[in-house]
């Protein structure tokens, strides 16, 4: 099963609606998600401050910045 990483920030409108979309799809697709505060390191903050929210695979590579793009997800997520 694919792991995901939502690279987010407490308090950003973006973030948010990305997970709350995530979570929706996460429902029917059943995918692990984990979070990354980028907050909490300041290689990540480093790293992702200005790009939140980052959806990553397992792997690091990038899916998603700043909105969700749930076609591209669901072709990832089928092996496509």
């Amino acid at each position: 099963m694919t792991l995901l990483k939502l690279f987010y920030r407490d308090g950003c409108h973006l973030c948010e609606d990305m997970l709350e979309q995530l979570q929706q799809l996460q429902r029917e697709q059943m995918f692990p998600l984990e979070l990354v505060d980028v907050d909490r390191d300041p290689a990540t903050q480093a790293r992702y401050n200005d790009i939140v929210p980052v959806l990553e695979n397992g792997d690091g590579i990038q899916l998603s910045e700043y909105f969700l793009d749930e076609a591209g997800l669901r072709r990832y997520l089928q092996g496509g």
